[in-house]
């Protein structure tokens, strides 16, 4: 079953804190390249209405 909206943006910020989280663990990664990539992130955060609206399937 398709998770509704709420569930979606919470499994997205989850799925997007994980990132942030296994990227901070990894020392290769530059710490300047890391905050950026952490600002990108954290603004498709934003974006997850549009997301879901866009993947959620139509209604018969």
């Amino acid at each position: 079953m398709f998770p509704n909206e709420e569930e979606f943006n919470a499994q997205f910020a989850e799925a997007i804190d994980g990132v942030i989280e296994t990227m901070a663990e990894t020392p290769e990664i530059e710490p300047v390249r890391f905050f950026n990539m952490v600002c990108v992130l954290e603004n498709l955060q934003f974006f997850a209405p549009v997301l879901y609206s866009a993947i959620k399937p139509k209604e018969q």
